[in-house]
C-alpha cells in the first residue's frame, strides 16, 4: 500500500501537476556571472544573457575567519534591465584570493522598476575568509504585468495513464476512481490535479 501511495504521489507531481515557474537562469544556457573585486559592481544576467541586476557593496571591510565569520553585509542592487519586476531574488557569493568560495547569502525584493535600486542585506551569510572578489546571480526575475492583463484559460490535454503494480497494468483517468484489491482489502485510488 505504501508503494502504491508513493507511486501515485510521484505520478501526480511528475506528470499531472503543473505550475507556472519563472526562473531567471536556464541551466543549459547560463551566462557566466564574473567575479569582480570588492570595489567593482557585480552583474547578474537574465535567461537571455542580458544584464538584469547590478550590485555594489556598502560594506567593504570583509575579513572573516572560521571562528569569527562576518554575518552582516549591506549591498545595493539596481534593476539594470528595461523590464519592471514584481519580485527579484538572487545569491551573493564571496571568494578569497585563491578563488575559493567562503561565503554565500541570499537577497530579494518586491516590485522593482527599471533603473530602481534597493539596499538589502544577505540573510544566512557567513563569510569565513579575507574576501578578494564577489559575484551575484539572479535566481528569480518575476516580471511585473501591466494592469488588466488577461490570460487564456489553461487547458489540459487528454492523456491515457496506466499504473503498473507487480506487473499488472491498470488504466487510470483523472478524477475517476480506480478500485484495486490489495491482499484481502479493496482500495479506491483517485488521481486529481493539485490545487
Amino acid at each position: 500500500m505504501k508503494k502504491l501511495a508513493a507511486f501515485v504521489v510521484v505520478l501526480c507531481s511528475a506528470v499531472l501537476c503543473s505550475a507556472g515557474i519563472v526562473n531567471a537562469q536556464d541551466s543549459t544556457a547560463e551566462p557566466a556571472e564574473k567575479r569582480v573585486p570588492l570595489s567593482e559592481a557585480a552583474v547578474a544576467f537574465d535567461a537571455a544573457g542580458v544584464p538584469a541586476l547590478e550590485a555594489t557593496l556598502r560594506t567593504t571591510p570583509l575579513s572573516g575567519a572560521p571562528d569569527a565569520p562576518v554575518t552582516n553585509v549591506r549591498l545595493i542592487v539596481k534593476n539594470a534591465s528595461s523590464a519592471a519586476y514584481a519580485f527579484v531574488s538572487g545569491l551573493v557569493t564571496f571568494y578569497d584570493a585563491l578563488g575559493v568560495r567562503c561565503g554565500e547569502g541570499v537577497f530579494k525584493a518586491d516590485v522593482l522598476a527599471p533603473n530602481e535600486s534597493f539596499e538589502t542585506d544577505a540573510p544566512g551569510l557567513r563569510i569565513r575568509c579575507e574576501v578578494a572578489s564577489w559575484r551575484i546571480v539572479a535566481t528569480n526575475l518575476l516580471p511585473r504585468l501591466p494592469p488588466n492583463t488577461t490570460f487564456a484559460p489553461l487547458t489540459r490535454s487528454v492523456s491515457n495513464f496506466v499504473i503498473v503494480i507487480d506487473g499488472e497494468s491498470h488504466p487510470i483517468q483523472l478524477d475517476k476512481p480506480l478500485v484495486l484489491t490489495l491482499g484481502e482489502q479493496r482500495r479506491t485510488v483517485v488521481v486529481r490535479t493539485a490545487p
